[in-house]
């Protein structure tokens, strides 16, 4: 037997207005074929698991297409038409297959009303080339924005069911055992999907405490009732103005529609009444570093604003200004910041200068931070992580990379790449101690929390303005469905 493999994963966040071209996914990972296997093989991506299970389950893989960059705007037209060519190009020459595997984000967007739903485009079109009884199963990221088109499409789809994610290898077992036993007749996967009019709040989207927790325990319960095969809770991407955009919530059975629509239906109505428990905490800049200051350290500051990984700026200097103003204390942050890291380099280890650094990209994170530094040390900027963190990404390159100090106690690591802060080594590998800093600044609001948790006494989210504020409130959507909690009262 053999089953393909397909992947397109991005986080586009419609609110930046720069887009996501081709280039991007040239830069970082277009892959078909062999290559798709190089890069995974023995990681902890849900591809990872795709690859071990199948080779466990005596079935050949077929790598067919992976195509991915970090998040920012809008998909362009282009791209879309780009990726999608070479995509079905892979797919007609791979030959007779017996099933699919496909990992799209969820949360994928492009330019064009086409394209607006991307995956549940390239999903719908994979089932119309394949036809209607070739098994597909589908992971995908609980940040996805789920249309009825993406469920239409596939015979399964499970989300990853922790956020940070640290469950995607798991996720992606699980998927290939689902196709195992289709494959030999055992099972005959039936899936069904509710969309409640309920927005989940990024502040509140955390599966290890409330209000997440106690939703995914009522849905590990509903994993017991005999003939459920898979359940998921998608917790929505709010930074997509797209008409999908929302929670939603998955049931997997054994050829039983009427048990899946009764499961997901539960659970929507169980968010429903709970509704107004998932709107988010908003803690000021002012008050974070205050509570910092009076907590022992390192206490973490995760910038909700300029939150990398929902594809921000990285340059968000908002929280940096708060310190400086202070004079203190020893704080870490790090900035995307090429023309900074030129600048440093040329002058070289030991010198000082005046430096403008961050706030370049847009004018929503802050003006730049201009300060009299000591340059301290230079790097190429990459590093690796052997452990398991969100994303399931093992190798880092921050590009070239400076480090500079001020007089009133702020480190700043200056990057030439966006780094999504989700491995430690963001700070180590540049030879710094995370035990030196009262306050570490990380650009996000769940996905650093594994690698910084435990080496920091806290972790305080704070409502930094931005392309990713908490407050899904503050932006103006133009496609979204109506009503949708929090933006209007539901019955």
């Amino acid at each position: 037997m053999r089953v393909g493999i397909i992947s397109l994963i991005h986080e586009s966040n419609t609110f930046i207005h720069t887009p996501t071209t081709i280039d991007l996914f040239r830069r970082d990972a277009l892959l078909t074929g062999q290559a798709v296997t190089d890069l995974f093989q023995g990681g902890h991506h849900e591809i990872s698991g795709f690859l071990e299970g199948l080779d466990e389950a005596g079935i050949e893989a077929v790598p067919l297409f992976y195509a991915s960059t970090p998040p920012l705007g809008r998909i362009t037209q282009d791209t879309c038409e780009t990726l999608i060519g070479l995509m079905f190009e892979q797919l007609d020459g791979a030959g007779p297959l017996d099933g699919m595997l496909v990992a799209p984000h969820g949360a994928n967007a492009g330019e064009g009303h086409d394209y607006h739903d991307l995956d549940g485009f390239w999903l719908t079109r994979l089932r119309e080339t394949v036809g209607p009884d070739l098994p597909i199963i589908c992971t995908i990221d609980p940040h996805a924005n789920l249309s009825p088109r993406m469920i239409a499409a596939c015979d399964a789809t499970i989300a990853y069911r922790s956020n940070p994610h640290l469950d995607q290898k798991l996720r992606g077992l699980e998927a290939v055992a689902l196709m195992a036993r289709t494959l030999h007749g055992e099972i005959r996967p039936t899936q069904a999907a509710s969309f409640p009019p309920v927005a989940i709040g990024i502040e509140r989207q955390s599966t290890t405490s409330p209000p997440c927790l106690p939703m995914y325990d009522l849905a590990d319960i509903c994993l017991k009732n005999p003939g459920v095969l898979s359940n998921s809770i998608v917790l929505g991407f709010p930074y997509a103005d797209v008409e999908e955009m929302g929670s939603a919530f998955i049931a997997v059975t054994d050829h039983n529609p009427d048990l899946a629509q009764q499961i997901v239906d539960d659970m929507a109505q169980y968010l429903v009444d709970h509704r107004s428990d998932f709107i988010g905490e908003f803690i000021s800049i002012e008050d974070a570093v205050d509570m910092a200051i009076q907590i022992p350290g390192p206490v973490c500051l995760l910038d909700m604003g300029d939150n990398v990984g929902g594809g921000s700026a990285a340059d968000g200097t908002l929280i940096a200004h708060e310190i400086h103003k202070r004079g203190g204390p020893n704080t870490f942050v790090c900035l995307y910041d090429p023309v900074a890291v030129d600048q440093v380099v040329t002058a070289g280890v030991g010198s000082r200068l005046m430096l403008k650094m961050g706030g370049r990209v847009d004018d929503e994170h802050g003006p730049p931070l201009e300060a009299s530094v000591r340059v301290r040390s230079i790097h190429d900027g990459r590093f690796t992580e052997s452990e398991i963190r969100h994303g399931g990404q093992t190798a880092f390159d921050m590009g070239i990379t400076a480090v500079v100090g001020t007089d009133t106690g702020l480190t700043i690591s200056l990057t030439s790449l966006r780094t999504v802060p989700v491995s430690l080594g963001v700070v180590t590998s540049l030879g710094l101690n995370p035990a030196d800093f009262q306050i570490i600044i990380a650009k996000g609001v769940h996905a650093p929390v594994a690698a910084y948790a435990p080496v920091c006494d806290r972790l305080i989210r704070v409502d930094t303005p931005g392309s990713t504020t908490a407050d899904m409130r503050r932006f103006s959507y133009a496609y979204r469905k109506k009503p949708l909690y929090p933006f209007e009262e539901i019955e």
